[in-house]
């Protein structure tokens, strides 16, 4: 694998990418690489500002059309004064979320809004990553994993079990449309199992 590498993960809620995403930084940064670990929504301060508003309060505090706007809001931000920089220094980056993430909340859980999606984000972030590892989990253990973390963004989490079982199905879809792009990992095992399978994926994907 090179450097400048835009990796991200994929997952409903609750699925383990976080984690993921967090053990494959650390395993790359002990073999010497220049690793920058983010998220989102987030990832800059303009982001995080967006972030506290879109993962906090009501379910209904927005309709999907007004998400999908703040969550390009906050990507364009986040790939302007981050992502960009860092792959241009050459840096690893590996994000916990990406365009796929809205394709599939904002894009699908409150009518087929996918092409308002798909469109904004060519026309505002024009960015695919190089690598895609969907962490594929059951609807029902994720979202009691979700829940049990008792934080104060749970906005998404509060939709309930059909809205994770539709998202679930989604990025199942989205991997088979997308199948160069998006590697599907079993989050089911073991958490050290499952971040032996993302290296495995990711030294094959990125030869």
């Amino acid at each position: 694998m090179t450097a400048g590498r835009f990796i991200t993960f994929e997952g409903i809620d609750g699925s383990g990418k976080s984690t993921q995403a967090r053990l494959l930084a650390d395993a790359l940064r002990a073999e010497g690489r220049d690793v920058v670990l983010t998220r989102e929504p987030g990832g800059s301060p303009g982001a995080d500002e967006i972030r506290r508003l879109v993962l906090e309060g009501d379910p209904d505090r927005w309709s999907a059309e007004t998400e999908i706007l703040l969550f390009t809001a906050a990507r364009r931000d986040h790939l302007e004064r981050l992502i960009e920089p860092s792959l241009a220094a050459g840096r690893t980056v590996i994000c916990d979320r990406f365009a796929d993430s809205t394709r599939m909340y904002q894009g699908l859980s409150r009518g087929n809004l996918r092409d308002k999606v798909d469109k904004l984000h060519a026309l505002m972030i024009g960015r695919e990553p190089d690598l895609t590892l969907l962490i594929d989990m059951d609807p029902a253990t994720g979202l009691a994993r979700a829940r049990g973390r008792q934080g104060h963004e749970e906005r998404f989490e509060d939709f309930g079990l059909d809205l994770q079982t539709r998202m679930r199905d989604g990025f199942l879809a989205l991997a088979a449309e997308f199948p160069a792009r998006v590697r599907v990992i079993d989050g089911n095992a073991p958490v050290d199992t499952v971040a032996a399978a993302v290296r495995d994926t990711l030294a094959e994907a990125l030869a």
